[in-house]
């Protein structure tokens, strides 16, 4: 018997979503027992893609070949009838229910459900494939990678023999990144096929064997790992290959401008996501705060920004006591904000120049009035001088992730405020966007502004900070000098090693 040279061949795929061509006559195959990478920058079709050969989207042309058969995809159930799983960074998992009863959800047996046999099957299953899962576990109870680990039992429990990974990295520390390396190359060995998104060019090294490259909707080529290099695949798909900001060595750093002290919040249900929060940031430095998402970063970045009001504590700018500040108030005394979504950062339905004069709108009233001519203006020399891809009278919501986001450091930084606070500022974005993001940081860094990097993003809080502060469980239990973090160690304090904190706390 010929064995079969393709798992997976998407033949002349066309997608359209009215006039944007999100995949212009893409090719793309998949071996068996390959783990192979799908790169490109925001926009380049590689979500697209994938949701069509998942069933969530249907191509305007094209072909779809699975196992050397012809195959008609629409919906997830005709692909996991195919043997496709798909895994994305947003669990589908019912918290409230063990990993048994989520791994059974959905199966044949109608109501005839018998926990006992489900159990052991799931037991033996998990056995089977080499993964490490407590069949009897609340999934509320399991830390992110457990949880990720069931939502890839659960495809292979529902026999995929194709598994896609849509940034499966993107929320683990990074013990729990080399756990998933691990998984997927045993499970590869076995025969099973992975198509592996990502955004991190040392990790698809790391663990594929082959990489295609999405550019503008368009394939711009498939290499093997052993025949490219990192600044090659940058090239691939930004068009240049040097990518990567450096931030100056260690400089004079002056008087604390932003003191954290003592900071209690609630979240929304009223339990303390912020438990006696304290750190300070000085001037001309970046102080990175660490930790994996759903530890208090959210309402850090709120009550610092003014719309969570916090219990007790205390929060200082520049001296003076700002606990209870409005957004406002915090904008008038030299805070810039970059909120951790870039969304809810703006108003969709307004102009770039409305937007970009949003904070500072007694800047351009005149009379009570608006002065609609200095706000165009503004926004000109905004848009000009951080090359905003865009006219003035844009709707910004019309705004790719990377514009809309340099829009909002415009809007931010041109004020050069004393504190910057930038929440999750390259979330989303591409390689290009990225670097812009972060040049910019270390820009208001050098000229002597304090800056507040809360980010999700090891390899950015490495690149970027001079101090960094890991963040657990609502708690900074531990604070290093740049020179002495490296991944492991940040990685274990961010997993609540807290043991690992004696004697590195600045």
């Amino acid at each position: 018997m010929i064995p079969l040279m393709h798992a997976i061949e998407m033949r002349s795929v066309t997608k359209r979503f009215g006039a944007l061509l999100a995949n212009d006559n893409v090719n793309f195959d998949l071996a068996p027992g390959e783990i192979h990478a799908l790169l490109g920058e925001n926009g380049a079709g590689k979500t697209t893609l994938m949701r069509i050969l998942y069933g969530l989207y249907r191509a305007d042309s094209g072909e779809i070949v699975v196992g050397g058969q012809p195959a008609h995809i629409a919906s997830p159930k005709d692909a996991i009838g195919l043997g496709i799983g798909m895994v994305t960074q947003h669990f589908t998992l019912v918290p409230t229910l063990t990993v048994t009863e989520n791994v059974s959800l959905g199966q044949a047996g109608g109501l005839a459900f018998d926990p006992k046999a489900a159990r052991q099957k799931v037991a033996d299953s998990a056995a089977r494939f080499g993964i490490e899962i407590n069949p009897d576990a609340l999934v509320r109870h399991l830390s992110v990678g457990e949880r990720q680990r069931v939502e890839i039992f659960k495809a292979l429990y529902r026999n995929a023999r194709v598994l896609i990974l849509d940034e499966p990295t993107a929320v683990l520390v990074p013990q729990e990144v080399d756990v998933l390396f691990e998984t997927l190359r045993r499970l590869q060995s076995e025969g099973l096929s992975v198509i592996f998104i990502s955004h991190k060019l040392n990790e698809v090294m790391a663990v594929c064997q082959r990489i295609t490259v999405l550019r503008g909707g368009r394939a711009a080529g498939t290499v093997n790992k052993s025949a490219t290099t990192q600044k090659e695949l940058a090239r691939m798909m930004v068009g240049r290959e040097t990518f990567g900001v450096t931030k100056e060595g260690a400089r004079a750093q002056g008087e604390p401008l932003l003191r954290v002290d003592g900071l209690l919040v609630l979240d929304k249900k009223g339990w303390p996501a912020l438990k006696g929060l304290s750190f300070d940031v000085r001037a001309g430095e970046v102080l990175g705060i660490a930790g994996v998402s759903g530890n208090g970063q959210t309402e850090l970045t709120q009550a610092l920004a003014g719309t969570l009001k916090p219990k007790a504590g205390n929060l200082r700018v520049g001296g003076r006591n700002l606990t209870h500040a409005s957004p406002s108030q915090l904008a008038a005394a030299g805070v810039g904000r970059i909120p951790e979504d870039r969304h809810e950062g703006v108003v969709g339905e307004l102009t770039v120049a409305e937007n970009l004069a949003l904070e500072n709108l007694q800047d351009f009233t005149a009379n009570g009035m608006l002065d609609h001519r200095r706000i165009r203006e503004n926004a000109e020399k905004l848009i000009a001088e951080y090359q905003i891809k865009a006219a003035p009278t844009t709707r910004i919501r019309a705004l790719s992730g990377g514009n809309m986001q340099k829009a909002i450091l415009a809007r931010a930084l041109s004020r050069k405020p004393q504190v910057v606070i930038a929440a999750q500022p390259t979330r989303g974005l591409d390689v290009g966007a990225t670097d812009y993001v972060r040049g910019k940081l270390l820009e208001q860094r050098d000229r002597g502004a304090a800056v507040l990097l809360i980010s999700e993003d090891l390899d950015e809080i490495l690149a970027l900070s001079d101090r960094i502060a890991v963040i657990y469980e609502g708690r900074i239990v531990g604070i290093l000098r740049a020179g002495e973090a490296d991944a492991e160690l940040l990685g274990l304090l961010m997993s609540g090693a807290k043991e690992m904190a004696d004697g590195i706390k600045d």
